[in-house]
């Protein structure tokens, strides 16, 4: 009795902790909507800034976000309620263990069980999330002009993540049980190892091996700004060795920067849609006034009348005003770029990297020697619905559940860290001469990237990992 009622106390209070997160992410998303619905011309503090043409479709844009977010949290949260109460995990393990029975394999087979329980819950997920994704990415991005993909694109690639994504994870997945299946009572040591290892080399073959399938890397050609850049690299004597654009404008078209790599072997990727001569609108913008000029010009010399030209001309002009508000040139110039460069390079030579990956880790040696002390309790198995005691069981209840309010906690500190590291970093930019350059460029990636610079403080504090433009322009007019 008493067993039972421990139960049905690890249950609900998994579930009530859930509720209440969702309640409290909520409210902060209400707050944020408020904003967006009521703040519809450019405050004064932001006139020179944002024009009005921009702040709106900034504003529609959050706001529409913000609507979609509201309603596929409440579907998730709802999903994951159903999942617990009606014993979808237990039932999905059954199915799994009747998959391998069928070829002859008994539960006793626990790597091999585990591997296809994972994979039919990828499945799962991957299945019910795709009405989610299809609606932000053709309706809501296409929308507000940001997606780039085609249907058939946006299939072959979520097939690729999805196969690639369990080509990784199953073999981590069975060494990880394997290694707690004969690690002692030290195993959680020799999983923290393992997890050291393996995203030390995850992160050293992604960028060569992986992302590129998956887009496009051209080496940066040579020239003024390449120059420039690795002038940059040097002089503050960070490692470069390569220079990529990747061809991000194929999905979206919002832009970023980010360098990666260990020791002296670093690289710097630059997307597309950052720079101004390379992003695909400011060149189809090119290519559509010039054919525009030439199907005038060729009007001409077939002796159209004066009047019909005017008339042409009027409407050719409305309309080339038309889209010049429509497609404002998108991207940045060389100095902004080496300014938001020299923020990037900032987080290297402060050691954010580091210190991120040195949280990172302390974090995971303290999950796994918790996880050591708990994962043996027979309660919390057969409070989520087993009799028995699988070990990806334990990892998916103890890490998914039970370390929840740890979790919350640990990335709301990082995210309040994470904003202090990027000040240090404007502050850093700054320190090379580049502060004018930078304020240009936030402001630039902010208007591409159609952010709205008014925010609710306590929603910014709990959801931003990067300060909101205002805060970081005003960072930078006070660090000296």
């Amino acid at each position: 009795m008493t067993m039972d009622i421990l139960e049905n106390n690890i249950l609900l209070a998994v579930l009530a902790f859930s509720w209440l997160m969702y309640i409290w992410e909520e409210y902060l998303g209400a707050r944020q909507r408020q904003l967006y619905r009521t703040v519809k011309t450019v405050p004064a503090s932001l006139e020179g800034v944002l024009d009005q043409e921009t702040f709106t479709k900034a504003r529609l844009y959050g706001l529409d976000k913000s609507i979609f977010g509201c309603w596929s949290s409440l579907y998730s949260q709802v999903e994951s309620t159903m999942i617990l109460i009606f014993g979808g995990i237990p039932f999905l393990w059954t199915v799994s263990t009747d998959t391998i029975g069928y070829f002859g394999y008994g539960p006793d087979y626990e790597i091999m069980l585990s591997i296809v329980f994972m994979l039919y819950a990828q499945l799962y997920s991957t299945i019910t999330s795709q009405p989610w994704s299809l609606y932000s990415t053709f309706v809501l991005e296409e929308k507000h002009g940001f997606n780039k993909q085609t249907l058939p694109f946006y299939i072959k690639d979520s097939i690729k993540k999805l196969v690639v994504g369990m080509a990784l994870a199953m073999p981590i997945t069975a060494l990880l049980i394997y290694i707690i299946k004969i690690g002692g009572d030290y195993f959680f040591i020799y999983c923290w190892l393992f997890i050291f290892v393996v995203s030390l080399v995850l992160i050293t073959v992604y960028a060569d091996y992986i992302a590129p399938l998956f887009d496009k890397f051209t080496p940066l050609p040579d020239g003024d700004l390449r120059s420039r850049i690795e002038a940059l690299a040097a002089s503050i004597d960070f490692p470069l060795k390569k220079l990529f654009v990747v061809e991000g404008s194929k999905r979206s078209a919002h832009s970023n920067a980010y360098f990666y790599g260990f020791f002296k072997n670093k690289r710097i990727v630059l997307f597309d849609t950052l720079l101004e001569d390379y992003s695909p609108l400011n060149k189809k913008e090119e290519e559509e006034k010039k054919q525009q000029e030439n199907t005038e010009g060729k009007e001409v010399h077939e002796g159209k009348t004066e009047e019909k030209k005017e008339v042409k001309d009027s409407t050719t002009g409305k309309k080339g005003e038309d889209e010049e508000k429509k497609h404002k040139k998108q991207g940045c110039n060389d100095d902004e770029i080496l300014a938001v460069l020299g923020h990037e390079l900032g987080h290297w030579k402060l050691n954010h990297n580091l210190k991120n990956l040195i949280i990172s880790n302390v974090n995971t040696f303290l999950c796994f020697m918790l996880f050591a002390m708990l994962f043996k309790r027979d309660d919390l198995y057969l409070a989520f619905g087993f009799t028995t005691k699988p070990i990806i069981i334990g990892l998916i209840i103890i890490f998914q559940f039970i370390f929840s309010p740890y979790h919350v906690i640990l990335n709301f500190l990082m995210t309040v860290n994470s904003r202090r590291f990027e000040f240090q970093a404007d502050a850093f930019a700054k320190s090379l001469k580049m502060a004018k350059e930078l304020k240009s460029s936030l402001i630039k990636l902010n208007k591409d990237n159609l952010g709205f610079p008014v925010t609710d403080w306590l929603y910014s504090s709990w959801n931003y990992s990067h300060p909101p433009l205002l805060e970081r322009l005003k960072g930078l007019e006070k660090t000296d």
